[in-house]
C-alpha cells in the first residue's frame, strides 16, 4: 500500500525570551525512509523560534524540489474556542480570519523577544474590555486588560477548552487552555508565537500547502486528498503517547521522535490516514465547528 507521505516533522515550538537550547525550546524530529529504504529520524534544537522556522522552510524546500509530501505536526492550537472570531469583530473563514489578525499583531524578533503580552491585551480589549478570557503575566508584563492572576469571571461568555481538548482530557492528561498566558506548562503564548510563523509559512507555500481539518475537510485523508500538495499541517499532542527516552534525551526531545517514528509506522502499515476523521459519533454541528474554528488534534 503506497504511503500518503514521505517524511513526518513534529515540531515543539516553544515561547521561551532569548536564545535558549534544551529543555523547554524549540525542538524539530523528522522521520523517514534513507537512501536505503530504512526508517531514519534527526532532531534538531534550533536556539530561537526563527532559527526554527528557517530550518522548517529550509526542510520543506528541499522535500518539495525531490517531489516528496510532507505531513507537519505542530504542538500548538491552531484555532481557538468557537465565537472568538466573531467576538473579535473579525470578518470571513474564522480560522483564517483569526490566523491573519495574529499574523499582523504579533512581532517576535530574531532574538525571541516578542509582544505577546501586548497581543493578548489587546484582543483582551477588544473582545470584552475587561481581563479576559486571556489571563497570566509575569508582573512586568501585567497591563490594564491582562492579570497576573486568573479572575473569577475570566471564561465569562466564552468556552475555557475547545472541543478537541475536552475530547482529549483523561487520566492524567490535563489540557491547559489557549487563553492562559503565564505559569507551568502553558500553551496560551507559544499558540499566539505559533500561529503567527505558520500563517507566514503557509501563506508562501500558498496552493502547496493544506492545513487539517480547515483545508482538508475533517475526514479520512486518502492518497487522492494528498496527492495535490506538499504539505499537510496538522495539530498534535505528543503526550497521548507513551515516552521512553533514550540515552541523553530530553523530554522535548523524546516526545518529537516518538510521535514522528510513530507516524511513520502507521503510514507504513496504510493505517495512517483513518487518524485525520472525526470520532465515530460527531454530529454535524461539532464538524462544522472544528473545520470552520476550532481545529482538531490529530488521533484525539
Amino acid at each position: 500500500m503506497a504511503r500518503l507521505f514521505d517524511a513526518y516533522i513534529i515540531v515543539d515550538w516553544s515561547a521561551a525570551e532569548g536564545k535558549k537550547t534544551g529543555e523547554q525550546s524549540v525542538w524539530i524530529g523528522v522521520a523517514k525512509r534513507d537512501a536505503r529504504f530504512r526508517p531514519a529520524f534527526e532532531s534538531h534544537n534550533p536556539a530561537t523560534r526563527a532559527e526554527g522556522e528557517a530550518l522548517l522552510r529550509k526542510l520543506v524546500s528541499e522535500s518539495m524540489r525531490r517531489g516528496e509530501r510532507v505531513l507537519i505536526g505542530f504542538d500548538f492550537a491552531l484555532g481557538y474556542p468557537v465565537g472568538t472570531a466573531a467576538r473579535l469583530g473579525l470578518k470571513g473563514a474564522p480560522w483564517s480570519a483569526m490566523w491573519g489578525f495574529i499574523g499582523a499583531e504579533v512581532k517576535d524578533k530574531a532574538d525571541n523577544t516578542n509582544n505577546r503580552f501586548a497581543v493578548a491585551n489587546k484582543m483582551n480589549r477588544l473582545m470584552t474590555d475587561g481581563p479576559r478570557p486571556f489571563w497570566g503575566a509575569p508582573a512586568k508584563q501585567v497591563q490594564t486588560w491582562l492579570s497576573a492572576t486568573k479572575p473569577d469571571d475570566v471564561y465569562e461568555g466564552t468556552h475555557e477548552f475547545r472541543a478537541t481538548e475536552t475530547a482529549a482530557s483523561k487520566g492524567k492528561l490535563k489540557p491547559k487552555s489557549v487563553w492562559q498566558m503565564h505559569g507551568a506548562g502553558v500553551v496560551g503564548g507559544q499558540t499566539l508565537l505559533g500561529i503567527a510563523m505558520l500563517n507566514r509559512l503557509v501563506q508562501d507555500w500558498g496552493s502547496a500547502v493544506a492545513v487539517w481539518p480547515f483545508g482538508t475537510g475533517w475526514h479520512a485523508l486518502t492518497s487522492d486528498d494528498v496527492e495535490p500538495l506538499s504539505v499537510v499541517v496538522a495539530e498534535v499532542w505528543p503526550s497521548l503517547l507513551p515516552q521512553k527516552p533514550e540515552p541523553g534525551e530530553v523530554k522535548d526531545e523524546t516526545q518529537v521522535r516518538t510521535l514522528a517514528q510513530h507516524l511513520l509506522r502507521l503510514d507504513e502499515k496504510g493505517e495512517l490516514g483513518a487518524l485525520f476523521a472525526p470520532p465515530a459519533k460527531a454530529s454535524a454541528k461539532l464538524k462544522t465547528q472544528v473545520e470552520t474554528e476550532e481545529g482538531w488534534i490529530l488521533g484525539v
